[in-house]
């Protein structure tokens, strides 16, 4: 190694000349801290100073970046902008919610779930889907069998978001599940069974947000945003819907850069 990089790099185990036997080998394993200090000595003078990496251009082009998109919510449709009134309506609504619940958790906790309430595994995704939106709009059925009379069958239609099964959800499951209905929205329209549980695990996220809920609640509003303006029948009630969690995520969670501007 040349002086002027010693200099620059000086040696953090100095090793001065030492007596070292005539049959000193630096390939085979040492037998002394001497020994041992001058290998690492030969190796390091055997470096490069320069290393180039060998780079195959065909695995970059099979692992491209992804581009996330950080921009805005789009527009409402002319003529459904919420009012800035209605939204702070909406905030202080879902404020007294989640107030309520974090006040009852415990109680709502200790019931006895109905013999029929199976709760999937954090993990288990598609057990989840079906948990939440019911056979019927998981597997997108237009219709249900005719013995609807004999009760609700919760499998079919799904599990409403009760106060004795979100109470039982920790965050990390809140997370997850939010996860999965929003992977699935991302591909399927909006329905009333969606909404219902978007709202119940928006009221369950703890405050300040972890990164992976940050980035997931800002994904559903833009969802919910093209949604909306895709929506050609201007169907009243989807349409309030979409904003109401819009505004929630926009108002409440403080991403006031998605928010819709006041009509």
């Amino acid at each position: 190694m040349e002086p002027g990089v010693e200099e620059l790099m000086p040696r953090l185990l100095p090793v001065g000349d030492c007596d070292l036997a005539e049959d000193f080998d630096p390939t085979v394993p040492p037998r002394t801290p001497q020994e041992y200090l001058k290998r690492v000595q030969i190796e390091a003078a055997r470096c490069p100073d320069v290393v180039v990496a060998q780079i195959d251009p065909r695995k970059l082009r099979k692992k491209q970046t992804v581009n996330i998109s950080i921009s805005g919510c789009q527009p409402a449709p002319e003529g459904y902008s919420p009012t800035l009134k209605w939204q702070q309506q909406q905030v202080a609504n879902f404020s007294a919610v989640r107030q309520s619940l974090n006040k009852h958790r415990n109680h709502w906790r200790s019931q006895h779930l109905d013999s029929n309430v199976t709760m999937p595994k954090s993990e288990d995704e598609e057990g989840w889907k079906k948990f939440c939106l019911g056979q019927r709009v998981y597997s997108e059925i237009d219709e249900l069998s005719d013995n609807e009379n004999l009760g609700i069958d919760y499998m079919k239609v799904g599990f409403p978001p009760l106060l004795s099964i979100v109470s039982r959800m920790n965050q990390a499951t809140v997370t997850s599940v939010l996860e999965y209905l929003i992977s699935w929205f991302g591909e399927k329209k909006f329905t009333p069974e969606l909404g219902r549980w978007l709202y119940a695990l928006l009221a369950c996220l703890e405050k300040p947000l972890l990164p992976e809920a940050h980035s997931l609640i800002r994904q559903l509003a833009r969802r919910c945003s093209e949604v909306r303006v895709l929506e050609e029948s201007k169907n009243e009630e989807q349409i309030s819907a979409l904003n109401l969690i819009i505004c929630l995520v926009s108002r409440y969670f403080d991403q006031r850069d998605l928010a819709d501007e006041p009509s």
